[in-house]
């Protein structure tokens, strides 16, 4: 039975291509709500579902951010939407910085635009950690050449990732001083564009907290998963994601969110380092993560507390939910299968089904699971030829 009190509201989906969007609507659509979705590919997941009530097809040309920001406000005029949900950190970027324009048309679900750069900054996040006495991986704040890095206090082998980059891309591992100016100088490496911290070898498990914050900057639900495995093998999306209970990851992400006072739906990654055995942040994601549906799956009804922040008095808080629940991203799991060293000794095994929900196949919604294929292949033919350097 639908809820009559958000009976027919209409939300936006914002973008249509990031996996997070399925289990969003899927809720919001059992509310009674009105769903449409702001795609930029007839290849993203949403467009191919049969979930929305409406899609949107921007399609501008890759990296034309001016171009989509532009259709993206047009759009705004046009339509008239209750909720707006960003559900990368692309979306989150385009609606932050417009939030005084849409004031007063619709609700988006995000933090302010200062706020929301200051998160993004992988950079800034280290800082900020390091001055509150948050465990982080060992980070240079200054290194602006070549010789900050080396004479900075970090042991090799050193790891430098952009400043503002979602997952793996653009990471790189140099296992000594020679490596590390070979590549300097070849790439002209921008030192203060990237975070260059010490490299944590042998990992095995990775975490991310979710958090929903209300209006009032109540912290109402902080759930935690785990990695089990991940693709790249030295690094990047988790391909098998366990719902689990830890009270230190917990307190750290409450902690940290609350310092930065981001608002909405937000994540902190985490790392343990199995060198001293503790949990380090690794970044902030100030939109909802990639593995939502863990958290749907596990009990915590986010779409629910959305609604509520937005039209009503109070939100409802989740002080528990199920643990042990499994979501796998099968198509880049098949990946980790091919390459990792540890594919037969893993656990879980990489055959156990046991609790298991596939991230985007569904019996009555089966086209996401293969257009996320297709694309997938189309990007990785556009990628041979170019070099890449990946960690073993």
């Amino acid at each position: 039975m639908k809820d009559q009190r958000f009976n027919g509201k209409k939300i936006l989906i914002f973008e249509g291509g990031a996996r997070q969007s399925l289990p969003f609507m899927r809720a919001f659509k059992k509310f009674g709500c009105k769903v449409t979705v702001l795609c930029n590919s007839k290849l993203d997941v949403a467009f191919v579902s049969r979930l929305p009530d409406k899609k949107i097809l921007i399609n501008c040309k890759e990296g034309d951010c001016v171009g989509f920001e532009k259709r993206f406000l047009d759009i705004i005029n046009q339509e008239q939407f209750d909720v707006i949900v960003p559900m990368s950190d692309f979306a989150a970027t385009i609606l932050s910085n417009n939030k005084e324009v849409l004031d007063g048309k619709t609700n988006a679900i995000c933090s302010s635009n200062k706020i929301i750069h200051k998160a993004l900054d992988k950079m800034n996040v280290m800082d900020v950690c390091q001055k509150n006495g948050l465990p982080c991986p060992k980070t240079l704040l200054s290194a602006e050449k070549i010789e900050d890095v080396l004479n900075g206090g970090l042991t090799f082998p050193v790891l430098i990732k952009p400043r503002a980059q979602s997952g793996a891309r653009g990471l790189r591992v140099f296992s000594d001083e020679e490596e590390l100016i070979d590549f300097t100088k070849t790439n002209k490496l921008i030192f203060s564009d990237y975070v260059i911290q010490e490299y944590i070898p042998n990992v095995k498990r990775c975490y991310s907290s979710n958090l929903y914050v209300d209006k009032n900057g109540r912290i109402v639900s902080n759930f935690v998963y785990q990695s089990a495995r991940w693709f790249p093998v030295f690094g990047g999306t988790g391909t098998l994601n366990i719902s689990v209970f830890n009270k230190q990851i917990i307190e750290y992400s409450k902690e940290l969110i609350s310092i930065f006072g981001l608002r909405g739906c937000c994540g902190v990654d985490f790392i343990e380092d199995p060198r001293d055995g503790k949990i380090k942040i690794l970044e902030i994601n100030p939109r909802p993560l990639a593995c939502a549906k863990i958290e749907f799956l596990s009990g915590i009804n986010v779409a629910k507390q959305i609604l509520e922040d937005t039209f009503l008095e109070s939100v409802t808080s989740y002080d528990t939910y199920k643990t042990g629940v499994r979501v796998r991203m099968s198509q880049i799991d098949f990946l980790w299968f091919l390459k990792s060293p540890n594919r037969f000794k893993a656990k879980p095994c990489y055959f156990s089904i046991l609790h298991t929900k596939d991230q985007l196949f569904a019996i009555d919604d089966p086209l996401p699971w293969f257009a996320f294929l297709f694309s997938g292949i189309k990007k990785y033919k556009k990628q041979i030829g170019r070099k890449s350097k990946f960690r073993s």
